[in-house]
């Protein structure tokens, strides 16, 4: 299994690939739309993440010491953010998960290329991740 870092910096490449921001755009609603459908059991309120405009659900597991994370949304281009995160931090050990930085996100450019809204949004997942990492951790 790749790294987390190894995995951001595989997103990081496959960004630079586009020069414009539509391109990256596309891309990212084109992650989303691979994402693994999540379980309708977890579409309930228990998991869906607080302070995103749109619709995320966020369900985790812990095995074999490792965190497993489903998620969907509502929006597509919250869906592929999305996404992106449970690529980087699904079948990874919680303490790496906690431990990891977020640049990457600078390094594409997607933080300076979202709205307020959804800049929190994706704070508000990676928090989340983060809470999940920190509970399953012992």
């Amino acid at each position: 299994m790749k790294s987390i870092d190894e995995i951001k910096q595989e997103i990081v490449e496959e960004f630079a690939a586009f020069d414009d921001w539509m391109d990256k755009y596309a891309y990212l609603i084109e992650v989303g739309t691979a994402l693994p459908a999540m379980e309708e059991r977890w579409k309930g309120d228990e998991n869906l993440i607080k302070g995103c405009q749109s619709r995320v659900w966020l369900h985790a597991e812990a095995r074999d010491g490792r965190l497993y994370l489903q998620a969907d949304s509502d929006a597509i281009i919250t869906k592929g953010m999305v996404a992106l995160l449970v690529r980087v931090f699904s079948g990874q050990p919680p303490a790496g998960i906690e431990a990891a930085g977020l640049e990457f996100i600078d390094e594409i450019g997607l933080r300076d290329h979202l709205n307020p809204t959804r800049s929190n949004g994706l704070l508000a997942m990676v928090k989340q991740i983060k809470y999940y990492a920190i509970a399953f951790k012992g």
